[in-house]
């Protein structure tokens, strides 16, 4: 698993499309937040916080973390490894886990530079200092668990296709569908006292719970068994095969 891990994070890094997606997150974050005149630029605000950070991140994760996970199974698949991968001393769920993780890897050392931001506003604050240490911890937890349930869909969506583009436009789809989807429907009022736990399906509403500072027990279980059924559904597409 250790093994295929390393091979995983190395082939990533040794590709051109993996920098150029991190460095599009890095360049686009800071655009928003530090140069373009709008609602989300940090200076034209006039406060010491980082919450257009936390605004903007996840919707750029809807192109970024498909970006690295569409290779995993439908190169694989593509090329026909799969089935050499398949026959290693390795069990569906280890080779699953060793490119989740490898993923969550990429996925960290992506969002770890954001981390200057904090550092900037913190100084730039009057007096120094005055920004919100708590949200911004609760924030980051939110993009970590937020980032895990997307590189499994990633994962699912790259398990059941051969062509790297559609893994990634699939993935596009789903991710979305998650992350605003449920919002959408909640502000149409469709389904009366129903509306409200179809909000509670979609990650925007755990995630703006996390962000807050408070690291709520239901949260916590949402984004992991969200996570854990998107990886379950990647090993159901894996065990087909031998079907």
């Amino acid at each position: 698993m250790n093994a295929l891990f390393k091979k995983e994070i190395s082939s990533f890094l040794a590709s051109v499309p993996g920098y150029i997606a991190m460095s599009v997150f890095l360049v686009t974050t800071s655009l928003f937040l530090w140069v373009f005149p709008n609602e989300f630029n940090i200076l034209d605000f006039g406060y010491s916080q980082l919450d257009s950070l936390f605004v903007v991140a996840p919707v750029i994760f809807l192109f970024l973390i498909p970006a690295i996970t569409m290779k995993s199974f439908a190169e694989e698949n593509k090329t026909g490894t799969i089935e050499l991968l398949l026959t290693k001393p390795l069990s569906d769920i280890s080779i699953i886990m060793a490119k989740f993780w490898a993923s969550f890897v990429l996925f960290t050392i992506a969002i770890l530079p954001t981390v200057i931001y904090y550092i900037s506003i913190y100084y730039l604050g009057f007096p120094k200092g005055n920004i919100d240490t708590g949200a911004v911890i609760g924030s980051y937890v939110g993009l970590l668990f937020t980032g895990g349930v997307l590189i499994s869909v990633g994962l699912f969506a790259s398990s059941i296709s051969n062509n790297q583009i559609i893994a990634f436009l699939l993935s596009v789809f789903i991710s979305g569908f998650l992350l605003i989807g449920f919002e959408y429907i909640y502000n149409f009022s469709l389904f009366g006292d129903f509306d409200l736990l179809l909000k509670s399906l979609g990650i925007m509403e755990h995630y703006s719970s996390i962000s807050r500072g408070v690291i709520d027990t239901r949260d916590v279980i949402y984004f992991l068994s969200a996570t854990s059924l998107f990886l379950l559904l990647t090993k159901l597409s894996l065990e087909s095969r031998k079907w």
